[in-house]
């Protein structure tokens, strides 16, 4: 299957904000791509847009389910889930990563606060990160391209790195391709199988080779278990249920947030988290390995799309800018666009704003209006509502419903009086 490629940097800490940064687990990073305006483009699976700003966006790497490092108030055992984050950096390039005692998932510092690296993405999840495998350093493609991902590709990211390592545990979602769900759930056991001390395997419970005994949550914290499962019985046991006696029928009474739509593979048939889950009393099991059934992603709630938007990134560019007219900049700087579809597109609803790259702050907004005709340039005078800075800047280009279409930056190095900087496309 054909994935898309973007590039960009991994960021692990904010150096203006370093303890309101990121906060990396085992198999989530956050992620600046180069061209941000390349991920409205994405699938949404669920109907939801993706959540970026100027910071970047969160990655949820695909294939694996690693150890919670925090859920709500809560975690799972620190032992597994702090290796599979750390070997996470590790193989990203980070080096001597330090967390902060009081803020144990933030970093308070790091040899490198972001890194160059890339993803393999096929569309954006229910929270809105994107679903992608993962690399690190640059790729030779062109950003956005497609890239066909086989098995040797996927053996090549982290995700299968931290999989055949032992360190996650495996959760395929329908998004996945079957022929590399195939593959990795093939990793996945024959690292259970070598069941190596560095990993979870010689640890994990309320699997098919045995059920785990839960007292409390406090207890359910320091046991190693599929983190999914994890992720429902802790709202179940803060909703004062005593024991697992009714935890089948709390599963069901939500089929979208509790009890996951999933099809069994050696069955061949469609069913429910509840048909893999046993529990009665203090026991709670996992009767099937996760690698056993596919878990469908969230419906769309209604009226929501799952596909990108009619109009695509990159049919509308923000080819110029003039920052420094001659003369009195007020009313006198513009921006150029240009439609290269073959079709004529109306801006009726669309904006620009400016945007000082990296702060994720929109400063001010321009509304637009008319048509720009296909194949042609229409220059936007701005009337002050919208200035463009003389020291650097950034300029979105947003459609009706919110999509970022372009997305172009300059340095103060760049103005001259009187010249139009033009935007290399």
């Amino acid at each position: 299957m054909s994935y898309t490629l973007l590039r960009g940097n991994f960021v692990i800490r904010y150096p203006d904000l370093p303890r309101q940064g990121p906060e990396p687990d085992g198999d989530t990073v956050k992620f600046l791509p180069d061209n941000p305006a390349l991920v409205e483009a994405l699938p949404r699976h669920s109907g939801s847009p993706p959540d970026i700003n100027g910071r970047g966006i969160s990655v949820r790497l695909e294939a694996i389910d690693a150890l919670e490092t925090h859920f709500g108030e809560t975690h799972q055992e620190l032992t597994g889930a702090e290796a599979a984050r750390d070997e996470l950096l590790r193989l990203l390039g980070f080096t001597n990563v330090v967390f902060w005692e009081d803020l144990p998932n933030k970093v308070r510092s790091a040899d490198q606060d972001s890194i160059r690296g890339h993803v393999l993405t096929n569309g954006i999840d229910a929270n809105g990160r994107l679903i992608a495998f993962v690399y690190a350093g640059d790729h030779p493609g062109a950003d956005g391209s497609r890239v066909f991902l086989d098995s040797p590709l996927a053996d090549a990211s982290v995700n299968a790195a931290l999989l055949s390592a032992g360190l996650v545990y495996p959760a395929f979602y329908a998004t996945l391709p079957a022929e590399l769900r195939a593959h990795l759930a093939d990793v996945s056991a024959a690292a259970r199988q070598k069941a190596l001390p560095t990993g979870i395997w010689p640890r994990s419970t309320a699997d098919p080779d045995g059920p785990a005994v839960i007292a409390d949550l406090a207890s359910a914290e320091q046991l190693v278990m599929w983190p999914k499962l994890f992720r429902r019985i802790v709202p179940y046991l803060a909703a004062g249920f005593p024991d697992f006696d009714g935890f089948d029928a709390w599963l069901r009474a939500d089929p979208v947030h509790r009890d996951d739509a999933l099809f069994l593979i050696d069955k061949l048939e469609r069913g429910n988290l509840h048909d893999v889950v046993k529990a009665s009393g203090r026991q709670l099991q996992l009767t099937v390995w996760p690698e056993g059934f596919i878990i469908n992603p969230d419906p769309a709630p209604p009226g929501s799309t799952v596909n990108p938007p009619l109009i695509a990134v990159g049919d509308v560019l923000i080819v110029a800018a003039l920052p420094d007219p001659a003369g009195a900049d007020r009313g006198a700087e513009s921006v150029t666009l240009l439609n290269v579809t073959p079709d004529s597109i109306d801006l009726a609803g669309w904006w620009l704003s400016d945007m000082v790259p990296g702060s994720g702050r929109a400063n001010a907004r321009k509304d637009l209006g008319g048509a720009v005709a296909g194949g042609t340039t229409l220059r936007v005078p701005l009337d002050g509502s919208l200035q463009l800075g003389n020291q650097g800047d950034g300029l979105v280009l947003v459609d009706p419903q919110g999509n970022t279409i372009d997305q172009v930056s300059y340095k103060g190095d760049r103005v001259r009086a009187g010249r139009t900087i033009c935007f290399g496309r």
